[in-house]
């Protein structure tokens, strides 16, 4: 179990905010390059050392995620190409943001044991590997074992509640670790669990399809 599998629960109180973008005439599309592009503002805070403004604008770039899909629904503009770029956008944002994190030089495991910064780097490193391995396995899962069902727009599939720590989970630990100071700690926490995470959603295709 993880966040996504309350996404639909959460969406609905994003609707005052995507009936906003509705009437401001802001595409899908659109919003979702608003994301990456916040996103890409909150990496260079990150590189800057300003984690806290960094991360307000992360939760921004979070929020117009979900805004895009509720966006195309409303308007019945929900299109194949909307939801794969919404998933590609996502993972560019993930890679730029932990990137800003690992450019700004902050010490991760190195503060404590006074080792070459170069480990810090491999650390973010190991933290954006888990990232897309995590996601990398579903299209894989789309494709090789034939999930085609949509619901509202994205394709639904036993595999979406599989994992305990995927891209919410991911963008909610990086919010609070910039908002509070503790950063590096979001990092590893980052590194570790979603290779667990990846790891989990292994196991579980294997035991069902092997």
């Amino acid at each position: 179990m993880n966040i996504t599998a309350f996404r639909y629960r959460f969406i609905r109180y994003l609707e005052p905010i995507a009936e906003i973008c509705k009437r401001a005439g802001l595409s899908p599309n659109i919003i979702t390059i608003l994301s990456i592009l916040t996103g890409c503002i909150c990496s260079v805070s990150y590189i800057l050392h300003s984690y806290f403004i960094g991360s307000l604008f992360l939760f921004c770039s979070a929020i117009l995620d979900l805004v895009d899909g509720s966006v195309a629904r409303m308007t019945g503009r929900e299109t194949r190409f909307g939801a794969v770029f919404d998933w590609i956008a996502d993972k560019y944002v993930d890679t730029i943001v932990l990137l800003g994190v690992g450019l700004s030089g902050i010490p991760i495991i190195s503060g404590f044991l006074k080792i070459s910064p170069v480990w810090d780097f491999g650390i973010v490193a190991v933290a954006i590997i888990g990232s897309m391995m995590n996601t990398f396995i579903k299209p894989v899962t789309y494709a090789e074992i034939g999930f085609t069902e949509r619901k509202e727009g994205k394709i639904d599939d036993p595999l979406e509640g599989i994992g305990f720590f995927g891209r919410p989970e991911t963008v909610l630990v990086l919010v609070l670790g910039g908002l509070t100071g503790f950063i590096w700690i979001s990092v590893l926490i980052i590194a570790l669990c979603t290779n667990l995470s990846a790891l989990q959603r292994i196991v579980y295709l294997y035991r069902r399809y092997s």
